[in-house]
């Protein structure tokens, strides 16, 4: 019998497709496709690392939202560790040369992913309760 899938899966698998267009928008940038913007003023610049690390962000998100859909158990401390990897991202982002302007939705996004998953009927959702009997 196929498992239901809550509302809060459905919402958790949207932002993160959300998630994974933000990735896709930052290859692009890093490819040089699309400018960064530093104020007022487009910037462009190319990367290939970056382009590549950014390529493979975008690979797991959408494989995570297809792990969401199926309410795969291990979805969900999957998407915490992804979530919490992206987070520290943005905010090695922020220390060093980029603006608030840019790693703004998407720290904004994986904030509200990460809370998101912390309510309990989500984790029930994945058999993730807070006994470990």
């Amino acid at each position: 019998m196929a498992k239901q899938r809550p509302f809060g899966v459905t919402l958790l698998a949207i932002l993160a497709g959300i998630a994974a267009v933000l990735a896709g928008i930052h290859t692009l940038q890093s490819l040089g496709i699309l400018p960064f913007f530093i104020g007022p003023f487009p910037v462009r610049g190319f990367s290939l690392w970056n382009a590549i690390m950014w390529g493979l962000m975008v690979w797991v998100w959408v494989w995570l939202v297809q792990m969401l859909w199926r309410v795969d158990p291990q979805a969900w401390l999957f998407l915490v560790v992804i979530t919490i990897f992206n987070m520290v991202v943005n905010f090695t982002y922020l220390v060093g040369r980029a603006e608030w302007s840019d790693v703004s939705l998407s720290f904004l996004i994986n904030a509200l992913i990460l809370l998101y998953c912390m309510l309990p009927n989500v984790r029930e959702a994945f058999g993730q309760t807070g006994d470990n009997q």
